[in-house]
């Protein structure tokens, strides 16, 4: 079968040779997952993948940006990574093992996350104004996708009896993130399939990670879950729909007539989407 992904993609650059390459790594690290037990990471990421992957595709696709669409899918995606983070990995940061010193080894741990979950994103974001013969806005996702990737492998290697629920809700920014990822690459006139690397970068890493022998340590567990929890924090704030002059979202606003009402309107339909992510991971788990 003769899949064209340019066609897929609706682009007129090159197929990414970086892409291809990463799904062929994900297939070969799909096969070591099965032999070393590990269904869940391998589940959470090819959701990750597809995830992405479909968002890429739809971007890639649109004629517009429907800031509702964009506004609804990073509050949806936000709510549900915060509460995920607060449910299933605060409370493992603060050692529930009962060892003492695990809470404040599991606070250093969620401050450590934060802070450099700050750090790199606001360096690689000025790494995207400088110019290379790369696209250094694909690379800033990649190199994120890569190391929640190494998080969440590390997380279930600690303690795999943690449910598939925390995965996924973890990765449940991939379709935003994706879609105004390739709108972007659009926009500039380059490829989409570009994002198959960052599409593949959380199975890249998650499975390796989650495949390593960890220390039965309550403080070394304590620090991975603050870490994590602290990362995934930073990541689920970034992505809150932001409604303000200069964003994103007020980009794609101008774009409309009356841009200034409809960025209020879509104020409110901020706080509904992230208020929707949130409880609906809450009622997953009651249900679950």
């Amino acid at each position: 079968m003769n899949i064209n992904l340019e066609r897929m993609f609706n682009n007129t650059g090159r197929v990414s040779p970086v892409g291809i390459a990463s799904v062929v790594g994900l297939l070969l690290l799909s096969g070591l997952a099965v032999t070393g037990d590990a269904p869940k990471v391998l589940v959470i990421s090819w959701v990750a993948f597809m995830a992405m992957g479909l968002g890429a595709w739809l971007g890639a696709r649109a004629d517009e940006t429907n800031p509702y669409r964009l506004v609804w899918g990073y509050g949806l995606a936000s709510g549900a990574m915060v509460t995920s983070a607060a449910m299933f990995l605060v409370p493992q940061a603060m050692g529930l093992g009962g060892q003492a010193g695990t809470a404040r080894i599991g606070g250093v741990g969620i401050a450590a996350g934060i802070v450099i979950g700050y750090g790199t994103h606001t360096i690689g974001h000025r790494l995207t104004h400088v110019e290379t013969a790369f696209d250094m806005t694909t690379l800033a996702i990649a190199a994120h996708a890569l190391s929640a990737g190494l998080v969440i492998g590390l997380v279930y290697a600690s303690m795999p009896e943690l449910g598939i629920l925390l995965g996924l809700a973890i990765i449940s920014h991939k379709g935003p993130a994706g879609y105004a990822a390739a709108r972007r690459l659009g926009r500039n006139g380059k490829s989409a399939t570009a994002l198959l690397l960052p599409a593949a970068g959380v199975g890249l890493t998650a499975i390796p990670s989650a495949l390593l022998p960890v220390p039965e340590s309550a403080l070394l567990n304590a620090l991975i879950f603050g870490f994590a929890a602290g990362i995934f924090l930073h990541v689920a704030m970034d992505f809150l729909p932001n409604c303000e002059a200069g964003s994103e979202i007020d980009e794609v606003c101008e774009l409309h007539d009356h841009s200034h009402d409809l960025l209020d309107e879509l104020r409110t339909h901020a706080v509904a989407s992230t208020v929707v992510g949130a409880a609906a991971i809450v009622l997953a788990w009651v249900a679950i």
